[in-house]
């Protein structure tokens, strides 16, 4: 959603629109920001449901122009200062802790400013499971593993190519040959080259420390903004053993063929 309320001037100073989102993901564009923007997410779930959402904001790299906070009844908790660069930053917070209000800030002159970020609302599962605060880069137990089998947005076997570590975004990427597509939800391991070989990238925390390496591993995980996170990565004979005594006492609880 993409939308401009002029340059400032005294006429739009206080305005106030109100903003009604029904998409579980997207973006805000605001061009030369004035008044205020009151943003409400409206999933087209049951109101049920609404409890066990959270929603997330990841501000565009440039944005600038504006202050982003929480509001519930006419409370505001700062969530975003304007001009804050505080790299590939997340914001989660529970959907019935309130909505988003979005305050321009006054400007000294008349160049071109953009407030923007993308939201996405998920379960709250999902969202502890990306956003993990204790132990972030421990190892799965097998349990843990067969369920994100199950339950991940990409399942595949491959080995690491290389790693490239952005010291600034604290994140590494990592660059993954496939051998097997088990699943993906969106198209993030293509295939490249006249070799047709599948390829992709994952990304992870800077501070796991991964580093290429022999050997194929099972690579799991969930897409967050349009990026593949990673989740459970166990190497590839460990899933094979714990996917075979699962499968043998009847305990596995789906099934994906790892051979």
């Amino acid at each position: 959603l993409s939308f401009r309320s002029g340059l400032t001037h005294e006429l739009h100073k206080k305005d106030v629109e109100q903003v009604y989102l029904r998409c579980s993901e997207g973006s805000i564009e605001w061009m030369y920001p004035t008044g205020a923007l009151i943003v409400n997410l409206r999933p087209n779930t049951s109101p049920a449901s609404f409890k066990h959402l959270t929603v997330c904001i990841k501000p565009f790299k440039d944005s600038a122009g504006a202050n982003i906070y929480l509001e519930k009844t006419g409370e505001l908790k700062l969530l975003v200062r304007d001009g804050d660069r505080s790299p590939r930053k997340v914001y989660c917070f529970g959907y019935d802790q309130g909505g988003l209000f979005v305050e321009a800030t006054p400007q000294q002159d008349i160049s071109r400013k953009i407030t923007g970020f993308q939201y996405e609302l998920m379960s709250k599962g999902i969202a502890s499971d990306l956003h993990t605060v204790s132990a972030p880069c421990r190892p799965c137990s097998d349990t843990e593993v067969l369920l994100a089998v199950c339950t991940s947005d990409f399942v595949i076997r491959g080995s690491i190519q290389d790693v490239t570590n952005e010291e600034e975004e604290q994140e590494s990427i990592i660059h993954v040959g496939v051998n097997r597509l088990y699943r993906q939800k969106s198209k993030v391991f293509q295939l490249t080259g006249e070799s047709g070989n599948w390829r992709g990238q994952i990304k992870t925390l800077l501070e796991c420390g991964v580093r290429p390496g022999d050997g194929d591993f099972l690579f799991t995980g969930r897409m967050h903004f349009g990026e593949a996170r990673l989740g459970c990565a166990p190497r590839f004979r460990d899933f094979q053993r714990m996917y075979k005594e699962a499968k043998d006492k009847g305990l596995n609880p789906c099934e994906i063929g790892p051979d």
